[in-house]
This record gives C-alpha cells, structure tokens and sequence, in this order.
C-alpha cells in the first residue's frame, strides 16, 4: 500500500478507491503478544489535494492472541475504521486529528495499519469455548457465574430469610 506522490496528485479532486488484501505478519515482531495475523482486507478512498492527502480506512480481518487465564489461542476480530491525514507539505495545519508527514516522494500506509492494529489489541482476550482448551467453567463446589446470573439467583443460605418478611405478623393485624 505505497504510492507515489505523482501517482497520486493524478487523481486530485477525483474519487480513489482501493480494494487490497495485505499480509501484516512483520506485527508479531513489534508486540510479542500477538501470536498470529490473518491477512488483513483493507478498503476505502482517499480525498487528493494540493497541501494533504486524506484515506478512509475500513480494515476487517483478525489477529491470534493468547487467552488471558490458559495462555490458548484466540481469534480476535479486527473491524475497523478510521481517517489518516498525511501532509504534502510541512505547513503548519492545525486540527483536532493526528496529521502524518510525508517524508521523500512516497506515502506507505503500512506503518500506520500496524499502529492501528497494535492500538486495537486488548488488554485482557478470554477464550469463549467450553472445549478442553479453554478454561473449565465449573469444578467441585464452584462454577464461573456472570454477573447478570449472579443478580437473579437467591443464595439458598438465605432463603427463608426472604420467606420472613412474607410473613403476616399477628401483632401488627389490630
């Protein structure tokens, strides 16, 4: 994904599209923690001025990280979008956006895809399958619970407790 300058500046206030399917296997180098990369399939247009040239970005593909409490492979999705300025010249551009300057004749987006990618990875990835791989979900006198089923279920310790208050109390009937 490089382009020249001249290459460019030919589509100038015309549409450029870009429909590619580059391999990002170099990521695994600069963050140890991604284990593998699917090619990623990266589309979108750029807008072509005099000063900067604008690409939208949609990236889809997915990176293999280890499972936070087995250390097992996990496809992670990577669904996303973004907008990278890169300016021609060094003018001085004030915006709220991070800008990108050119340096030489060409601008090569495959840095900024990896920054991007390397930005995605989460702090913390669990394995979803209940296969032998991943994490047991329940074992003797305990089982993983989420929060919404912790909120419905009564801890039977405590339920003629509940019980007590439907009570009628006789003394409170005059």
């Amino acid at each position: 994904m490089k382009w020249t300058l001249s290459q460019l500046q030919k589509y100038r206030s015309k549409d450029f599209p870009f429909d590619e399917t580059v391999n990002v296997d170099e990521i695994k180098n600069t963050d140890p923690t991604i284990r593998d990369a699917s090619p990623m399939h990266i589309t979108g247009r750029a807008d072509i001025d005099s000063a900067k040239v604008t690409f939208h970005l949609k990236i889809n593909g997915h990176l293999i990280l280890p499972c936070s409490r087995t250390l097992v492979d996990v496809k992670f999705p990577i669904n996303v979008e973004t907008t990278e300025t890169f300016l021609l010249k060094g003018l001085d551009y004030e915006t709220e956006e991070e800008v990108h300057q050119v340096k030489g004749e060409v601008i090569d987006l495959m840095p900024v895809i990896q920054e991007i990618l390397i930005l995605e990875v989460p702090m913390q990835v669990f394995c979803t399958d209940s296969s032998e791989e991943g994490a047991p979900q329940s074992g003797k006198d305990w089982e993983v619970i989420q929060e919404r089923d912790k909120e419905e279920r009564i801890d039977p310790r405590l339920a003629g407790l509940a019980q007590f208050f439907d009570q009628n109390d006789p003394s409170s009937d005059s």
